[in-house]
């Protein structure tokens, strides 16, 4: 392991330490970033959330004012509950050239290089500003990045280019796909289960319509397609469902999370349009028949936009540059680069470390993956110090 690397690995093992599942604070995290890039003679400022439990991060190295190249990360990693750990997954190892631990790969191994490039960034007296910009709440929707979004380019320096360091393995990504959120509330009529016909079973609805939500999936894979992703259509996925009270009640209300991730392009509502005149029409007529209140709703959750970068897009053409690459790439999973791409900055995705690899037990990045990530960040400090 080079020294270098090694300088990764000690700060990824501090930032892999600090418990910034999303249901939890992110504020020691953000406090260590802060305290560190101090340490350098860098500012930090705080956008801290509404309640006051979270907080992201923007911070310049060189010349104050627009332009210059961001570099994002997001501070908050998936939960561990229900995930067979070989080990405590706060706490980094290494086995074998891969560095394990929740949240390496998605994405504290980017941000452990961006802080560990910044002692080269300063020496190099850049002539353009590096920003880093920490976010929190990406997993649940890219919920923290908004509001410092609102404040870039008015009380924020307005980045040129921002390189989104989600696990691409060092690929140069310019499109991902777009992902609605929804609940559907199904609410029946409780009633003894020796009795059933004087009740609505509010989980036998939710199962039709879940049954309904899996053959428009179906459908749809048959009339989007772009041989660009993978998969090449949009998806339709059930992720939670909750309902009932006990084994012997019909059960009066059953709610289901479910999400499209279409294509750039591609329309979602389309889904929850079809999924309501579904239910008006095979479904709650019966329903109200017993249960003259009983009641389908669908709820949109949250949106993240895709991304899909401009032609000729200079984050694009920066991070093709300093990888060395010839062609890009795209993903199914979201990040905050529609986001950025949206308030005018234009984004491009490349970072350490495999999708694949993220989101699960024994989580890890590899060490040679973070070695191509600090050459490509090494690259960057020629570029703006030129």
């Amino acid at each position: 392991m080079s020294s270098e690397t090694a300088n990764v690995a000690e700060l990824l093992a501090t930032l892999v330490g600090f418990d910034t599942t999303s249901v939890e604070s992110n504020l020691a995290l953000i406090d260590f970033v802060r305290d560190y890039l101090a340490g350098h003679g860098i500012k930090s400022t705080l956008i801290p959330s509404s309640d006051g439990e979270k907080a992201s991060l923007f911070a310049t190295i060189g010349p104050a004012g627009d332009g210059g190249i961001g570099l994002s990360a997001h501070s908050d990693c998936v939960p561990v509950e229900g995930q067979n750990w070989s080990a405590d997954p706060f706490v980094l190892r290494e086995r074998d050239g891969k560095l394990y631990g929740r949240g390496t790969c998605d994405m504290k191994g980017f941000l452990a290089a961006a802080l560990a490039s910044v002692p080269l960034f300063k020496s190099r007296a850049p002539k353009r500003p590096v920003h880093i910009i920490i976010s929190y709440d990406e997993e649940i929707g890219c919920l923290g990045v908004r509001p410092m979004i609102e404040r870039i380019g008015r009380e924020l320096p307005k980045p040129a280019a921002i390189i989104v360091g989600e696990p691409s393995g060092m690929r140069v990504i310019d499109a991902h796909k777009r992902i609605d959120s929804y609940r559907t509330v199904v609410t029946g009529r409780e009633a003894h289960s020796s009795m059933p016909q004087l009740g609505v079973n509010a989980i036998a609805v939710a199962a039709e319509l879940i049954r309904e939500l899996d053959r428009q999936g179906a459908d749809i894979t048959s009339r989007s397609n772009d041989r660009r992703f993978d998969p090449p259509f949009s998806t339709v996925m059930v992720g939670v469902i909750r309902g009932g009270t006990a084994g012997n009640i019909v059960p009066k209300t059953c709610s289901f999370q479910w999400q499209v991730r279409s294509l750039p392009g591609a329309g979602p509502a389309e889904v929850p349009r079809d999924l309501t005149a579904f239910a008006e029409a095979n479904l709650l007529s019966r329903m109200q028949q017993v249960a003259p209140d009983a009641n389908i709703e669908t709820i949109a959750h949250n949106t993240v936009p895709a991304f899909l970068a401009e032609p000729n897009s200079p984050a694009v053409a920066l991070a093709l540059k300093l990888s060395g690459a010839e062609t890009t790439h795209t993903v199914s999973y979201g990040t905050e680069a529609g986001l950025f791409e949206q308030a005018g900055c234009p984004a491009v995705i490349c970072g350490p470390g495999h999708v694949a690899q993220a989101h699960t037990a024994d989580e890890f990045v590899a060490v040679a993956q973070l070695d191509a990530c600090m050459a490509f960040l090494a690259c960057l400090s020629d570029e703006v110090g030129a």
